[in-house]
């Protein structure tokens, strides 16, 4: 590492002690292109900051942070609590490199009983409780939710089809047929019925099965001696249905009602956080997390970040058991509580709750071996192509690129990412071919085939050019990790070629180029490969380093076509008519019903517009005017 380079970062970090107060706070480190590098909360933002201008008592990781570092921002707060929730928040929003990174920000499913209906919907919701009503979750994944859902319309025949569907039955649909409704849309249940199986379903999901069960039991005792089989079959259904949820909670400790459990394992340098949701005394199911850190961090250190960014705009149950002690536990229990109920942190020691916490240390341990050994194989396949190739190696990013259009229209350009932890989709990248603008026909929205669109050989050209004029521009001395070790292309000599003098033109010559090109007849397995400077070659048809290019080269395409899907189902939508302020999809239908294409409408006279059935006077001069603006 060069000592000039941290001797730099050090005297940058020093004169902007100058205006650092003792407060508690968040500091950020940023490098010469402004991004983020490093997020850090303190109780003593001076104290903690001048920590970082004596390099010699840092560790390695920390020296490189500081080498890269070209300027200090910083945030004061009124306490160490809530810098402790802005260094979460930040460190969510800017990702820098240097702090442990949480990349899985998805929200978790929930169940939504809604309001405001005679018959309230049973529903599953994501995103912002925003709809009256009530929610219960989370649940760790749309499987968990889903097996949760069917075992309610199961137990308590509650609809879950939306208020429109609903007010146009005129008969039963096919749930009340296999008893997962009570047909409330044709009068099949009583409303005072149905809201009791309301109550019944949220006492169930509030965590009091054994109550609704014991009901359950006694009114299908009473209708069977009033020799009413049907209805006490019926309620025999119910009652199996709940047991089968019962049944199915294979990780459950007796005393939990509404807790997370959250424990990691750490082996090779990388480390599993393993989630399980309890909530009503269920299990509502579980998710692995690996999050992104220094190979050095202690597990201690990696849950303490984990859990607070974890936890950042996310709802906290009011017990959260962990299987290490975090970093200033305490100061995180503090921040997690502020604006809402108090959360405990807990580790337990003995006791079932300390079982309960090692039976999902061994889960994770599982998961993290499964992934290890996953990325062993990709590491070998990346080795194998580097060897196959003739390259120096060792890969760590492979990008592979295809092109999609129909006769040159609705062109992209699609990039996809490979490394050692298999496909990285937060990488990949689309490109809509920009070029001459093409022509839009008087019958279709859609363009004629014009400019680069219907050439590959150019549509190529602009995309390699966009992507590494780009890389040159913001990170020249390749120290991101987003330089690839190997550019492979779909396509054969002739789009090598051009890959090769955009790399030469751009002056990065070190940039491995590879052409990948269906053998005869197209087949998949007679793939012919181009490299510069030496004869096109194959590979054996059973070669897993074949294989394994194929499954990059048949991604790229899927993405490239994805992208040109999408680009061509919403182009189909477009109209010059799409333009005007107050025409919806009725006028608009009635005047191309009239004219025959928007072309007709824009030539048409203000006395013609006037005449369509729907245009007012009032409407029909506004089409005129947007088509006649100049005249």
């Amino acid at each position: 590492m060069p000592v000039g380079g941290i001797a730099r970062g050090a005297a940058i970090i020093r004169a902007a002690l100058k205006s650092v107060p003792a407060s508690p706070g968040v500091y950020r480190m940023l490098d010469r292109k402004g991004d983020a590098i490093y997020v850090g909360k303190a109780r003593n933002l001076k104290a903690r900051v001048q920590n970082y201008t004596h390099p010699l008592g840092l560790s390695n990781r920390t020296r490189r942070m500081v080498a890269d570092t070209a300027a200090l921002e910083i945030v004061v707060t009124q306490t160490e609590a809530e810098a402790l929730l802005l260094e979460c928040n930040m460190i969510k929003r800017l990702l820098p490199r240097f702090n442990v990174l949480l990349r899985d920000d998805k929200s978790f499913p929930l169940i939504h009983i809604t309001a405001g209906h005679e018959f309230p919907q049973l529903t599953k919701h994501r995103g912002a409780r925003a709809d009256d009503g009530t929610y219960f979750g989370p649940f760790a994944s749309a499987g968990a939710v889903n097996r949760t859902l069917i075992t309610l319309q199961k137990a308590f025949l509650l609809r879950s089809c939306s208020d429109s569907v609903f007010n146009n039955r005129t008969r039963p649909c096919l749930l009340f047929q296999i008893k997962r409704c009570s047909a409330p849309c044709v009068g099949r249940i009583t409303p005072e019925d149905y809201a009791a199986l309301i109550e019944e379903a949220k006492g169930f999901l509030n965590g009091r099965s054994a109550d609704v069960q014991a009901r359950l039991a006694v009114e299908m005792e009473v209708a069977s001696t009033a020799l009413d089989f049907e209805a006490a079959a019926i309620m025999r259904d119910r009652i199996r249905a709940l047991s089968m949820v019962q049944g199915h909670q294979d990780i459950y400790t007796p005393g939990i009602d509404d807790a997370d459990v959250i424990a990691a394992h750490q082996a090779g340098g990388q480390t599993c956080v393993q989630v399980f949701f309890f909530r009503g005394k269920q299990n509502w199911g579980n998710r692995a997390y690996f999050p992104s850190h220094d190979r050095q961090m202690s597990v201690e250190d990696v849950l303490t970040s984990f859990v607070g960014q974890f936890y950042d705009n996310r709802p906290k149950p009011p017990l959260v058991l962990l299987s290490h002690n975090l970093v200033e536990q305490a100061l995180v229990a503090e921040a997690l509580s502020l604006g809402g109920r108090k959360v405990t942190l807990q580790v337990p020691r003995r006791g079932d709750k300390k079982k309960l916490v090692d039976r999902i240390i061994a889960t994770a341990r599982e998961a993290l071996g499964r992934r290890l050994a996953e990325s062993s194989t990709q590491r070998q396949l990346l080795d194998g192509v580097a060897a196959a190739l003739g390259l120096a190696g060792p890969l760590n990013r492979i990008e592979v690129y295809d092109n999609s259009h129909n006769q040159g229209a609705n062109a992209v350009g699609a990039m996809i990412v490979a490394g050692p932890d298999g496909l990285m989709k937060n990488q990949y990248r689309k490109f809509t071919i920009r070029g001459p603008k093409p022509r839009a026909t008087e019958t279709s929205p859609e363009p004629e085939p014009d400019g680069i669109g219907g050439d590959d050989y150019a549509m190529m050209r602009e995309v390699l050019h966009r992507r590494f004029a780009r890389a040159v521009k913001e990170d020249p001395e390749r120290t991101s990790g987003t330089w690839p070790d190997l550019v492979l292309i779909d396509g054969g000599l002739g789009q090598l070629g051009i890959a090769q003098e955009v790399i030469e033109e751009l002056g990065i010559g070190d940039v491995p180029v590879v052409g990948i090109a269906k053998g005869p007849d197209r087949n998949a397995g007679r793939e012919r490969f181009f490299i510069p400077g030496r004869p096109s070659f194959s590979l054996e048809p059973r070669d897993p380093v074949l294989y394994f290019l194929q499954r990059l080269r048949d991604e790229a395409h899927r993405f490239a076509i994805g992208t040109y899907r999408a680009r061509h189902a919403k182009s189909l939508g477009q109209s010059p008519l799409d333009e005007i302020a107050g025409i919806g999809a009725r006028r608009k239908q009635a005047l191309l019903h009239h004219f025959g294409s928007a072309r007709s409408v824009a030539r048409a006279g203000l006395a013609e517009i006037e005449r369509v059935a729907g245009i007012s006077k009032t409407v029909a001069k506004k089409v005129y005017d947007h088509f006649h603006a100049d005249g």
